[in-house]
């Protein structure tokens, strides 16, 4: 049994994003290059295991939302898109991406939802203005996906 499910993100950004940030995401979204320094996401532990056989932590950068093509799991197509928006009120960027996540990645991923959801526009804001939706998730069976949500800088992730 896989534990998969499909991560679609749907957000526009407030124009409050830096050049380097820009950077940064477009490199997320394998739409650009790595930049040289990240403050989006700046760690990613990976275990491996070292010459003597003992599992040791190590920094391995790598895009968060950048895989392509045909999904292995849940159907369809793996993408992702950065846009600038010029248009008033929502001036800024619009971000979707649509990707493949096993819960091992939910932290990691976690740190950039929660850090575009500090950014998103209003118009993302539920209710009570406590959370952001930033877009859906479907267990990779599930027919209907559920609400993806940041609140109090947490990403509410299935259980």
């Amino acid at each position: 049994m896989s534990d998969v499910y499909e991560l679609v993100i749907t957000v526009d950004l407030r124009d409050e994003i830096t050049e380097p940030e820009v950077a940064e995401l477009r490199w997320h979204l394998r739409i650009g290059p790595r930049p040289e320094r990240q403050s989006i996401v700046t760690g990613f532990p990976f275990v491996v295991v070292d010459d003597s056989g003992y599992p040791v932590v190590v920094d391995e950068p790598h895009p968060l939302l950048a895989e392509s093509g045909a999904a292995s799991r849940v159907g369809g197509v793996l993408c992702s898109a950065l846009a600038g928006r010029a248009d008033l009120p929502r001036k800024g960027w619009s971000l979707t991406s649509r990707q493949e996540i096993h819960p091992d990645e939910f932290d990691i991923v976690g740190e950039l939802l929660s850090w575009l959801a500090v950014r998103a526009h209003s118009t993302h804001l539920i209710a009570d203005q406590a959370a952001v939706r930033i877009g859906c998730i479907r267990f990779h069976e599930a027919l209907t996906p559920d609400v993806l949500k940041v609140e109090n800088g947490q990403v509410d992730w299935p259980t």
